[in-house]
């Protein structure tokens, strides 16, 4: 099937993931600045800033369409649980997205392992690959690892692009991909 013929399904398909991770990132974050939290639950303070490059297939309506390479850069401050970061992929079709946000990280006591929600929004350039309906695309996803002693990090990630239907046309995109963390300073 086509890019075009998807595209065209895409209308009455599009809705699969609109805004999961976003909600889940905003709620789980909002529960651990409020459980624990005394005063000052969503002040700015310092946090391991870390550089990640990942690489995956890029799926559109199900099927694998491409490659896409993205990177990301997780910053040094957070607003109590949600950490700043900032990112941008390419994708073997040509498209480009690129955009800023904030992520919740929940790690699992001594054992290394975490799990990580993000919400993003940014900008998107289409090359060759589907019609995303507009400029504007919102990147939401979940990442699940290992963070080795040295916090180098480790993950499988799934991501999801769409306009949150802010354009008549809202199809969305899915990465499936592989992530290697780096810490910074």
């Amino acid at each position: 099937m086509s890019v075009e013929s998807r595209q065209e399904q895409s209308i009455d398909l599009g809705v699969t993931m609109n805004g999961t991770f976003a909600v889940l990132t905003l709620l789980l974050g909002m529960k651990e600045a409020y459980t624990d939290c005394q005063s000052e639950c969503l002040a700015k303070h310092e946090v391991q800033d870390r550089i990640s490059l990942s690489q995956g297939s890029l799926q559109f309506q199900g099927d694998v369409i491409g490659r896409e390479v993205y990177v990301r850069y997780d910053g040094p401050h957070a607003n109590g649980p949600f950490q700043a970061i900032y990112g941008a992929s390419y994708s073997s079709l040509g498209d480009f997205w690129a955009g800023a946000g904030h992520s919740y990280t929940m790690k699992t006591g001594d054992f290394g392992l975490y799990a990580e929600v993000h919400a993003m929004t940014g900008i998107y350039v289409q090359g060759s690959g589907p019609d995303l309906g507009g400029p504007i695309e919102f990147r939401s996803g979940a990442e699940i690892g290992y963070q080795f002693p040295a916090g180098w990090r480790l993950a499988a990630s799934y991501d999801h692009r769409s306009n949150a239907e802010i354009f008549a046309l809202n199809p969305g995109v899915e990465t499936v991909q592989v992530r290697l963390s780096k810490p910074l300073n």
